[in-house]
Formats: structure tokens, C-alpha cells, sequence
């Protein structure tokens, strides 16, 4: 027999060699070019660029925001997949339309909106100043904005599993005495954490690298509410390529080892999952 006869999956090498330059031209490459651009300045050069006061700040700002952003979606997201999969209730199939107005609205038209809800002069915002909550031109916007754009990612991703979660599991828990808090964290919650800890990272991605919807929210406010990617596009704007690029770098290296940290959390997670069942 020969080799090509016994192979498992036909066209796997065609198909691997597809998606590896696939993959360098769409990703890699691209993100190969950030590096080397960063590589031509000098060690100082690159340290003073990335270690800028002002840009210290909007790591601050943006990296915070986005994991808070991304903590309150994964509680706040939770709750909505759970009663979009497990009630009716008048109005529900609109609920579940309305999740995934974050993917199809302009970034831009996100921010304006917001802007015009929590402004000063806004529906939302004319009701929380005069209580001393401003919103609107400060991080509590960028806060705001971030939350919006990553309630999406762990809605969709945690909805399914609890629509293929088998009820007899939880009828199991409850005849053996488990009240219904207990059945949750100790029957549905180990289940639904390798899917929550998915939608948490994508959220914490899309919002690390978001700009449309927060500049207009946020005021830009030098060392107050300035994000990473407005200090980029502010480099770009000045013909600072070399220190945009710099920054960038810090973004991807900072970001690319949060995302691994969260993955590998995820793998232990569901290994650990797979021992216990």
C-alpha cells in the first residue's frame, strides 16, 4: 500500500501549506514589520519612547480598563446567557438580536451614541452629574465604552454550552440534597468556566486595541484618559513611525502574554475538568 493510501487526511499537507502562508501573510507578517520598524532604534531611544510618562499613563489606562471591562462583561455576560437560555419572557428573541449590535455598529457611531447618553447635557449623564458620577470625558467613559463593545464576546461564547448543559446533571445535584446555589457552583459553573474564561480573553483583546468608540467618550485628556492606541495614531500623526511602532510592540508583547497566561488557565482548566467527570 502505498504512503499517500495510508494517509489519515488527504490533502493535509496542501491544506497545512494553505493555512501556514495564509496565516504569515495575513498575521505574522504584519506583525513581524511592527518588530523590525522598532528594531531600528537604539536601546535608549526605544526605552524613551516606550517609558514616556504619557505613555505610561495610557498603558495604564487602556491595559486597566480593558481587564476590568472584560471582568464586569464576564459576570454581567453570565447572567444574560443564562436567562436568554434558560426563561421566555416577552421580547426575549429582540434581546437576543440586540447582543450582537456591538459587532455590526461602527466603532464611531458607538462612541457618539455613548457620548450623547452620558455627556453633560445627555439623557443619562444630566441625572448623574448633579450626583457627582460624571461619565462622559473621563476613564469611567473609557470604562463604559469597552464594556459595551466586549459584552458580545462572552455572551456568544458562554450561550451555547448552557444550551447543551444536560439538565439531568443539576436534577442529580438537587435529589441529593445540593440547593440551587450549590448545584450552580459546583455543577454548572466548573462547565461553563473553560467557555467563560474564552469570552473574557476575546473581550479583553477586542477592547485593548479598541479606539472608534472610546476617543469620542473619553475626552482625551493628556495623563487622565488618553488610551494606547490614541498615543499611536498621535506618533503616526507626528511622522514618529520608529515610536509608534515602539509602543505598539509594548502592546503586542504585554497583550500577547496576558492572552497566553488566560489560555493556559483555560487548558488547565478543562484538563482538570476532564479528571473530576
Amino acid at each position: 500500500m502505498s504512503s499517500s493510501a495510508r494517509r489519515v487526511l488527504p490533502g493535509f499537507g496542501l491544506s497545512l501549506g494553505f493555512t501556514l502562508a495564509y496565516l504569515s501573510l495575513i498575521v505574522l507578517i504584519p506583525l513581524s514589520a511592527v518588530f523590525i520598524k522598532a528594531a531600528g532604534l537604539t536601546y535608549q531611544e526605544f526605552l524613551d519612547a516606550v517609558t514616556d510618562p504619557r505613555v505610561v499613563a495610557s498603558y495604564k489606562l487602556s491595559f486597566g480598563a480593558s481587564l476590568l471591562a472584560a471582568a464586569i462583561n464576564a459576570v454581567f455576560g453570565l447572567i444574560l446567557a443564562w436567562g436568554l437560555v434558560r426563561y421566555t419572557f416577552p421580547g426575549k428573541k429582540i434581546v437576543d438580536a440586540l447582543i450582537d449590535l456591538p459587532f455590526a455598529l461602527p466603532t464611531a457611531v458607538a462612541g457618539i451614541s455613548l457620548t450623547a447618553l452620558y455627556a453633560k447635557n445627555g439623557w443619562l449623564g444630566q441625572i448623574l452629574e448633579p450626583l457627582g458620577v460624571k461619565i462622559a470625558f473621563g476613564p469611567a467613559g473609557v470604562l463604559v465604552a469597552l464594556i459595551f463593545i466586549g459584552l458580545p464576546f462572552i455572551v456568544r461564547t458562554v450561550q451555547p454550552i448552557l444550551e447543551d448543559l444536560d439538565a439531568e446533571f443539576e436534577e442529580a445535584a438537587a435529589s441529593l440534597g445540593a440547593n440551587r446555589w450549590q448545584t450552580f457552583a459546583r455543577v454548572v459553573f466548573p462547565t461553563l468556566l473553560p467557555a467563560l474564561l474564552t469570552g473574557f480573553a476575546l473581550a479583553f483583546a477586542r477592547a485593548v486595541g479598541e479606539y472608534g468608540s472610546v476617543i469620542f467618550i473619553a475626552g482625551n485628556i493628556p495623563f487622565v484618559s488618553e488610551i494606547t492606541p490614541l498615543m499611536i495614531i498621535t506618533k503616526l500623526e507626528q511622522y514618529d513611525y520608529r515610536g509608534a511602532t515602539a509602543v505598539a510592540s509594548v502592546m503586542l508583547v504585554v497583550s500577547f502574554a496576558l492572552l497566553l497566561i488566560i489560555n493556559v488557565l483555560q487548558a488547565w482548566t478543562s484538563k482538570r475538568q476532564g479528571r473530576t467527570t
